[in-house]
Order: C-alpha cells, then structure tokens, then sequence
C-alpha cells in the first residue's frame, strides 16, 4: 500500500494578543513561511488596527480610514492564524490561559503582548464623559470624524482643545485647524500644556518650526496651564479659566492596559518589562514589544519605529521558543528620525540641529508611511489549488479547478448527485416514521404531534472553533425551525485536525461552550455526541424537535402566497472571497455574525401563518426555492431587486467570484425564466449559503404584519404564482 500524507499534527499555540505594528509585521513573514505544528492566534479589539504614523495625516483630510488600517482580516487568513475579535482583559499563567469576554479562554504555549498604550487621562475630572483620548486610535478617528461632520452640518462650533503639547499634541492641533479650515469653517483650537515650556523633546532645529506653525497657523498655546477637570462646555484650568471646546483630545503621555497590572508580570510603571530577548523577565513564555513594553537593558521612549525594528527579532526568538531553538537579542537604535506633520501637506525633520522642513519632507514622510502600508494593502496571494502530480488520474484536474474548495455548507455534493442517490432509497418501513428523506428533516411519530430528526455538519469556515461551533448549531437548527419545530436535543459531532492532548481538550471546550450557548438559547440540550480526529476541523449535530400539531414542510405553497426570506443572501460568496483574500475584514465578520444569528423567533412566528418554509443553505436561494415549488405544485415570481443582501456580497459576484459548489447550483437556472448568471444579482441566487435565513410562503394578509416583527434583514421577495414549478425573474 503506498504510504497516506497527512497534515503534520499540532503542538504548540502561540497567541499573538493585539494587532500592533510588530504583530502585523510578525503575521505577515508568518504567512510566508510558518513553523509546522503552531497553531497562530491573533486578539485584537477590532478587524483593523491603524498606522499611527498617518494619523495626522487622516485628521488633517489627507489619508481615508481605509488607507492607514491595516485588515486583520485577510492578514490573519495569509498567515493561517485564527482571529479572535475582543479586548483581552486578563492572563492566567498557571493555566496558561489567555481571558477574553463573551468567548471562552484561549490556551496558549507562548504568547507575545502588542497592545500599544491609551492617552486616556482616568484620574482628571470629566475627562470620560467630555472627552476623548487620542489612543487607542481607532475610536479617536471615529469620534474625529462624527465631531467635524457636526461642525460642518452647524450642529456645534468648531472649537477643540488638545491637551498635552508634546509632538503627538502639537501634530493633531495643526492637522485639526488645517481640517476644519479647509471644510470652509472658522476653527479654534487651543493646545494645552502644564509645563512652562512645550516640545522638550525635539532639536532646536523642528522645534523651530513647529512653534512658528502654531503661531502661523492660529493655534492658541497656553503653556503653564495645569487642567482642573473637563465639563461639557470645555476645558477648565486650574486657575477657573475655561477654554471653550465642543472637542476635547487627550495627548499628554503614555498610559499602560490597565489589564496588565493583574498578570502578575513585573511591569515599569505599567509596562511589561522584557530582557534583551524581548520576553518578559518574569515569564519566557510570554513576549512583550511596542509601546506596551520597557526594555530593561536599553530603555528607550515609545514610538512606532521601535515596534517595527521589534517584528524580525520578535519572529525569530518566537520560532526559537517554539522549535527548541537559541533565542537572538534586540539591541535598539540610540535614535531614529521624527518627520513631524505640521497640518498641511508640509512637515519637520528632527535629526540635527538645522530647521529642516517643507513640503518635500511631508513627501517623503508620506513615501514611507505608504510603503509601510503597501506591505499589508498587497499581500501574496493565497488559497492556490494544491499541484496536481504528473500520472494523475483523468478527470482530477477538472474536479480540482482553480480555485481551493470552499467550506461551510458550500462543501457538500451537488443537488444532482444527491437526488440521483437519493432515488433510490426506499421509503421508510416503520410506521412511526411518518416522513423520511426529502425534506428538511425526518417526522417521527409522537404522541399526539410529531417528532423531527435532522443531522448536519459543517467544515470549517472559520479558523475560530467558538465560532466555528455556534455557526454548526445554527446551521443544524435550521432544519428544526424550517419544519415549524421546536428544538429538543443535540448529539455533536467533530472532527479535530490532530494536534497534542492539551489543545484537543482547550479546542473542545471551545466548541462546546460555543455550541451550547445557542442550542440554550434555542430551547435544546446538548446531550451527547462523539470525536474523532481528521484532516480538517468538521463541526455537526444530530438534532430532534417537537412540533404539537402538524410539522410543515415543503409542500403546501399555494398562488398568491408572498414569500418573506429573513436572511440576506451573500455568504458563499463572501466565504470564497475571504479564502482568496478579496473580502474586506467587515465584509467577513459581518457575515459570520448573520451566520450566528438564530431564526428560533422568526419560526415561531412563520409557523402558524406558513403554508410551507424551508430554510436556505447549501443549494442557494433558486434551489430551495425550486424545492419547494416542486412539493407543491406552484410557481413563483421574484424581484430581484427586493432580495436582501449581505454587505460585500453585490460587490464580491460583480468580481466574479463564486463558490467552489456555484457551478452545481447554477444549472438549475433551466427552471429559472429570465435568469442570467452573469449578472452579479442573479449570481446570488445561486450562492451556497451557511446558517442561511428561513423561506416561508404564507397568506398575503398575514406577510405584511409580519416584516417589522422579523427584523431588518428580513424582506418580501416575491409571490407564489399558479402554474409549472418555475421561477420567473422581475
């Protein structure tokens, strides 16, 4: 027998906690050649984790979000890493565990800390309620960016304070003034400082330069002026002056996680301290860089530059830890370069003495921030199909295709191999089962109702087994609610890639937990079920509900029933850009939070009015639907443009991309008139969909009180028609 290959199994989890710049870096060389056997974890609060060194430039109109965020997303896929969306809030190192809220703990054998530093200012009066810090980044821009949009709308004077002059303060006064001034409006901005005099830090050259912008530019300087506290019209110095404001920023100094004073690791003041490996001087097994770290052996003060001149030694001694290796040190630079942004398209450079400014230098500051950028904004391609080996068999490069195969439900056989098996099954035998296969689920016989008995299974969509599990158990539902049932009991079923005993049990309770809480949720019980091991992780439940009177089904659609769809379509597409990089970090995350959502209250109100539903999965909007039509008898008529959407979803078919499982789907548009599936719209319908939304046919009287109730997701689709079981297209 010619020997099996297999993936190499799993032993070590590294968990990188925060997207900062060094993790970035990290997770990209990661992409490109990882360590076999690690499984990689990034946590990060959000999708996106911003550049802060275009900062200014986004404030001051010059760069779009978009621009200086880097995906974590597709960044996380190229790197074969899990991404966990949460802010870490603590570590348990005798556990070896690594808390998250919502989720359960993460397990990890090394972890490295990247989490950056808050200017939050805690201890001043008022500042949580009338003010925003400048770090963390991301909530900093979206609060910049709803204050200028009041401003400009008159909803509140253009009036902001900063308080801190140091570099970071004195960048965002200028490229506040310069934004505000080029939408058309009078600002005033005042910088605020306690110390008598401001930009210590910087050479007699810059600082030069600086002061004269400020002065050039209108901004107000009050220096020696110690801030009391923060009300709602402004800022209130100590002296009981007040500063008028409808915005405050907070800019003065660098502030620790607040989270990390209970890890037990030895910090200064607040930061983790880390020896010339960067690894924390309390525990090896865990790493430290950027500005949430202090270097014990070379202390230097926190910027950007640092973190990334961290990535190639923090990725080395990562891979060290984990092989068995030597670790190699960091020996920091006594200096970098500060080009500093002055509002418009014009900076300093602070490294000699000599005024160094102008516009060239903000082009070559804007050089180099996009450069950093382009490393992420264009990454290598992923998802190639595997190489198919010379003497392969005819036909393996045609079922290989080009493209990876896709998971979620979009895994499954065609409909045409499946009604070709399933013609020739024979009805069931006993008495008791009143229905068998060709519906949603099995009826058993119970009592004076009935019992449905469905089984589903999932491989992976998402790296995340929490995820991954609530997705399964949603997805399994489906058919339950489809039949007008109330969920009773689960049985699971996984399969778990081969990886050592400690995380085998971590990821199992991962996916129980997950599971647990929606089957909860959904009135069942998790009662059971079994493991096995195997190459890929494949999440499934065997699942019974409860219906009292008559469970409903696909037949019973009847002319003039309006079709209501409670989802909107879109996630095979999106699952298959994700896989080739093209699907945007909230295009993903929105789509697997759609697939989390349960459809327990849609059912029960569908189920009395309902003629007929089914629930929308693997074979698409058009094939469930035509299922339908087929048990009853009917037509339909669709309105394209009323089928609700995910985000992305339009704009990924318009690309053309599809699913590995569209093909199978779209040759069922011979029982669709009018259907062109070239058209990105008409695509969808054929979109393989994961924990898709319910399609009921019921009365028209009862479907217009019904859509508010439903949510907004969703929508009235089309009507059923009398006639051949078709589907025309309007």
């Amino acid at each position: 027998m010619a020997p099996m290959t297999a993936p190499l199994p799993l032993t070590r989890d590294l968990v990188l906690i925060g997207g900062g710049h060094a993790h970035a870096l990290v997770a990209r060389a990661w992409g490109m050649a990882p360590v076999p056997g690690v499984r990689l974890t990034l946590i990060n609060p959000g999708p996106t984790a911003p550049y802060s060194g275009m900062l200014p430039g986004l404030i001051a109109g010059h760069y779009t979000r978009a621009q200086l965020e880097i995906d974590l997303v597709p960044l996380a896929a190229h790197a074969g890493a899990r991404l966990v969306i949460g802010r870490a809030e603590g570590i348990d190192r005798a556990a070896r565990l690594i808390h998250v809220p919502g989720r359960p703990p993460i397990r990890y054998d090394l972890a490295s800390i990247d989490i950056g530093i808050t200017s939050d200012l805690p201890d001043l009066p008022g500042f949580a309620a009338h003010a925003v810090p400048a770090k963390p980044l991301g909530a900093f821009a979206e609060a910049w960016e709803r204050f200028v949009a009041r401003a400009r709308a008159g909803e509140v004077a253009p009036l902001v304070a900063v308080i801190g002059a140091g570099v970071a303060g004195v960048e965002l006064a200028l490229a506040a003034r310069h934004r505000l001034a080029q939408a058309g409006l009078a600002p005033q901005v005042t910088l605020i400082d306690a110390a008598p005099d401001v930009l210590r830090d910087v050479r007699p050259g810059a600082r030069a330069a600086l002061m004269d912008q400020i002065a050039g530019q209108g901004v107000n300087l009050r220096t020696g002026a110690p801030v009391a506290r923060i009300a709602a019209e402004g800022v209130v110095l100590q002296g009981g002056d007040t500063i008028p404001a409808h915005l405050v920023i907070g800019a003065a100094g660098a502030r620790p996680q607040g989270w990390l004073a209970a890890t037990g690791l030895d910090l200064t003041d607040g930061f983790v301290t880390v020896d010339r490996f960067l690894r924390s001087v309390t525990d090896p097994a865990i790493f430290a860089v950027g500005d949430c770290a202090h270097l014990a052996h070379a202390p230097r003060p926190k910027a950007g530059v640092y973190a990334v001149r961290q990535a190639p030694v923090l990725l080395a001694n990562l891979r060290a830890a984990a092989t068995g290796g030597r670790p190699g040190p960091y020996h920091p630079q006594k200096d970098y370069l500060k080009l500093i942004s002055m509002g418009g398209k014009r900076a300093a450079a602070d490294r000699l003495d000599a005024r160094i400014e102008g516009g060239w230098v903000w082009r070559w500051k804007d050089h180099i921030d996009r450069k950093f950028m382009r490393r992420f904004h264009h990454l290598p391609p992923m998802g190639q199909p595997p190489r198919i080996p010379r003497g392969a068999a005819l036909g393996v490069a045609d079922l290989v295709g080009g493209q990876p195969p896709c998971g979620g439900c979009a895994a499954k056989p065609g409909a045409a191999a499946l009604a070709q098996a399933l013609a020739d099954l024979a009805p069931p035998a006993r008495p008791d089962v009143l229905r068998g296969a060709g519906d949603d689920a099995a009826i058993l016989a119970h009592g004076a109702g009935a019992q449905v008995f469905t089984t589903d299974h999932l491989r992976a969509v998402t790296e995340d087994p929490h995820v991954m599990a609530r997705i399964a158990a949603t997805h399994a539902l489906g058919d339950i609610w489809a039949m007008g049932a109330s969920p009773q009991a689960a049985l699971a079923t996984v399969i778990l890639p081969r990886m050592a005993e400690p995380m085998q049990a971590a990821t199992l309770r991962e996916i129980l937990a997950g599971a647990q809480e929606v089957l909860r949720a959904a009135g069942a019980d998790l009662a059971g079920g079994h493991s096995s091991t195997g190459a890929d992780l494949t999440i499934g439940f065997a699942l019974t509900g409860l219906v009292a009177g008559r469970p409903l089904g696909l037949d019973g659609a009847q002319p003039g029933d309006a079709l209501i769809l409670t989802k909107p379509l879109g996630s095979g597409t999106i699952l298959a850009a994700a896989m080739q990089g093209k699907a945007t970090g909230p295009e993903l995350l929105a789509a697997l939070e759609m697939m989390q959502q349960g459809q327990g209250q849609a059912a029960a109100r569908l189920a009395d009015p309902a003629h007929a539903m089914t629930d929308v999965t693997g074979y698409g909007l058009a094939g469930h639907l035509l299922s339908m039509l087929r048990a009853s008898g009917v037509g339909a008529a669709l309105d394209l443009d009323a089928l609700p959407l995910m985000a992305g979803a339009l704009r990924l078919s318009a690309l053309g991309i599809r699913s590995t499982l569209y093909p199978q789907n779209a040759a069922l548009a011979s029982g669709i008139e009018g259907a062109d599936p070239a058209d990105p719209r008409t695509a969808l319908l054929f979109d393989p969909q994961t924990a898709g939304g319910l399609l009921a046919a019921l009365p028209e009287a009862a479907a217009a009180g019904l859509l508010d109730a439903l949510g907004a997701g969703a929508a009235r689709i089309g009507t059923v028609t009398a006639g051949a079981p078709r589907i025309s297209l309007g």
